[in-house]
């Protein structure tokens, strides 16, 4: 590597440095390049000496003054001489005048700078900056090196400076979005504060409610111990009784028996009979009388503790109510005591959730992106924002992406004049072989759509039936002529690819592409005009109106295997509502008509998406019967066997319809047999079989044993 040749500065080494500007610069000898590499390959540091203004050498360093200054000797010559060592010097030295100068020109400047605004540090640095060119221009030797350090410098200084302004913005933004955060979070607090007080405030109810059950039970259990010392006293009031019963029924006997032998005694005659007769008669009455009495204290003595049927009735009655109400009262208890714990658990997991759910917030709002302001789309998309809110209402924000991109897409394809032609490899589908630049015809959608209409008209009515963009094409040619079928067909295929949101443009893309079958589409028009067939035929007075009622069971008719979730979403994409009347009449014709873009009503729209829906739902299930991964293999035999038990009630011809899509076999070459040598992959017919018309014909397994 070749050096630049440098000037000698050396310092004479017989003498002492001066305390003025003595020692002189040598311009005239250049350096040896023993000692230029000396100089760049020794990185040592050394105090650094001044220059005047006169070009010479000032030995003064940048500390004070009188200190010992090390001194780098010049190295030998080329003739290969050691190096010297450093010499120390203890002399005493002054500032240069041109230092002086220097240092009294950046004070003054200093001094009348206005220190007080923004831009005070900028300010500050220009002082340094005149020095340091005053410092460039007077050494002339160095000028370039120092010019480009202070280049460097300058360009450092302004991209931070742009850096700075550039940031500026953002920390505002940011304080902003800092501001946003905190809202929030108080609004959450206050919030989670709110739901904690009433929480708080239920929790004292449901414990107050427990107080008063338990004061209940303690004032019933009270209750029940005064009735039973209330019984106890009666029991010994009737046993008092008893015995007074007794002792007066005593007295009264003896009171008559002493009446009668007085009655005897003064009236010996009145009875006009035999005295003897009369006294055998008395002696077998009193007999009768004794064992009768005999009988009644027996009777008193086994029967005497009894209470009286209708007060233990009345009593057992009272029991029993009490028992009832006891048992309620404890049945109540029980439960309140379960929904309280209940209401802790709950209380402990709202807990739990909240955490989580501002951990999981903090989360987001560190490390999400706000969401999209999709009303701001109304100023560019054609029609304005009334245009904009019909296109986007009822749409999640994926969908919204679409619909833009449609329109952005709408907007493209309007430009565009030509379309490059795809050439003629055979990945390229027939009806878009061709070479050179394609004219873009530009129709409308209405014209796109009732032009697809026309396609399929001619298509169901065809007899000798041949392949979709085969028949497409023709179609083409038969309508626009030879020359301008591939325009047509170019830009039809480019509208249909765009315009994935539109029923009709998107059917037809998926069949003309390959990803459906025919079959779909057929089936969905089948089923709409069974469906208007069938509300037609419940229409008795012909007045296009039909109940609620009425459509409910024409749509459990249609479609027996569907769910009663899926009915209820027909039935209020039909206009039901929860409040609305099962009597209630409506116009069902307005269910099948169509916009000029060919776009069909709710209803039609939740037909096919329910289908889509359902048929998904059955190839899951008949994975999930299968048992296999999409990678593996299965043969003819156990696909057959799946698809009999997840679907029971599946005839043989569309079971051998299923079978002849998933293996590409012809149904009449279809093996009767438990065939195991028939195989494919399992992700080929399940693709396969998405293709095509497959859907559940009859309840599941358990609901068909049921």
């Amino acid at each position: 590597m070749a050096y630049p040749e440098s000037r000698d500065y050396s310092v004479s080494k017989s003498r002492k440095y001066p305390r003025s500007s003595e020692v002189t610069i040598d311009d005239s000898l250049p350096e040896s390049k023993s000692t230029q590499k000396f100089k760049l390959s020794q990185k040592r540091k050394t105090l650094p000496v001044q220059f005047s203004v006169n070009g010479h050498l000032s030995p003064w360093p940048t500390y004070a003054s009188c200190q010992t200054i090390l001194q780098n000797r010049k190295p030998c010559s080329d003739d290969g001489q050691k190096r010297t060592s450093w010499q120390q010097q203890s002399i005493g030295v002054a500032k240069p005048r041109y230092l002086e100068q220097l240092e009294n020109y950046l004070r003054k400047e200093l001094l009348l700078l206005d220190l007080g605004t923004d831009s005070a540090q900028e300010l500050r640095l220009q002082p340094y900056r005149e020095v340091f060119e005053f410092f460039i221009e007077d050494f002339k030797t160095y000028k370039p090196l120092l010019s480009s350090i202070k280049n460097a410098y300058e360009v450092m200084l302004a991209h931070q400076r742009e850096k700075i302004r550039a940031l500026e913005p953002l920390k505002a933004k940011l304080i902003t979005m800092s501001e946003d955060c905190n809202e929030r979070i108080l609004a959450m607090r206050a919030e989670e504060k709110y739901e904690i007080a009433m929480l708080k405030k239920e929790k004292m109810n449901l414990l107050k409610l427990i107080d008063k059950k338990n004061e209940e039970k303690i004032s019933l259990q009270s209750e029940v111990s005064k009735l039973r010392k209330n019984l106890a006293e009666e029991y010994l009031h009737y046993l008092t009784e008893r015995d007074a019963r007794k002792i007066l029924i005593a007295d009264l006997n003896e009171l008559r028996y002493q009446r009668e032998d007085m009655s005897l005694a003064q009236a010996p005659g009145v009875w006009g009979e035999d005295p003897v007769k009369l006294t055998l008669a008395l002696k077998m009455t009193r007999q009768d009388l004794t064992r009768t009495q005999m009988e009644l204290n027996t009777m008193k003595a086994n029967f005497g503790d009894v209470v009286p049927r209708r007060d233990f009735e009345m009593q057992e009655k009272t029991n029993k109510d009490l028992q009832e109400q006891l048992d309620s009262l404890r049945a109540d208890y029980e439960e309140v005591r379960k929904e309280h714990e209940i209401l802790l658990q709950l209380h402990m997991t709202t807990l739990k959730e909240r955490d989580q759910f501002s951990s999981e917030l903090q989360d987001i709002q560190r490390t999400s992106t706000p969401r999209p302001d999709w009303t701001k789309c109304g100023d560019i998309v054609a029609g304005g924002p009334d245009r904009w809110q019909v296109l986007a209402e009822g749409k999640n924000s994926d969908q919204l992406v679409d619909v833009l991109l449609e329109e952005i897409g709408e907007g493209l394809l309007r430009e565009k004049d030509f379309f490059p032609g795809l050439g003629y490899g055979e990945a390229i589908p027939p009806f878009l072989r061709f070479d050179g630049p394609v004219q873009n015809k530009k129709p409308s959608k209405k014209d796109v759509v009732n032009l697809l209409k026309d396609a399929w008209k001619e298509r169901l009515a065809e007899e000798q039936k041949e392949k979709f963009p085969d028949f497409f094409f023709n179609f083409l040619e038969r309508r626009f002529g030879p020359s301008d079928a591939i325009a047509w067909a170019y830009t039809i295929f480019e509208n249909i690819k765009l315009f994935r949101s539109n029923e009709v443009m998107s059917q037809f893309y998926a069949i003309l592409m390959g990803k459906l079958t025919e079959s779909v589409y057929i089936n969905q028009k089948e089923t709409t005009a069974q469906l208007l067939k069938e509300m037609i035929n419940a229409d008795s007075q012909n007045e296009g109106l039909i109940t609620m009622e009425q459509l409910s069971t024409i749509l459990r008719n249609t479609f027996p295997v569907k769910t009663e979730e899926h009915i209820q979403e027909l039935m209020e994409a039909a206009g039901w509502h929860p409040n609305s009347s099962n009597a209630d009449l409506f116009d069902y014709r307005l269910l099948f008509t169509e916009n000029e873009e060919g776009q069909s009503e709710p209803f039609v729209q939740k037909v096919w998406e329910q289908y889509m829906v359902e048929k998904d739902e059955y190839l899951q299930e008949l994975k999930q019967e299968l048992g296999l991964e999409l990678y593996e293999d299965v043969t003819l035999a156990k696909m057959r066997r799946a698809l009999m038990t997840i679907d029971p009630t599946l005839d043989k011809q569309n079971l051998n319809t299923h079978l002849s899509w998933a293996f590409q076999i012809p149904v009449s070459e279809m093996p009767e047999d438990e065939d195991e040598n028939i195989v494919t992959r399992l992700q080929t017919a399940m693709e396969r079989l998405y293709m095509t018309d497959v859907k559940r014909t009859g309840p599941r397994e358990s609901e068909y044993e049921s």
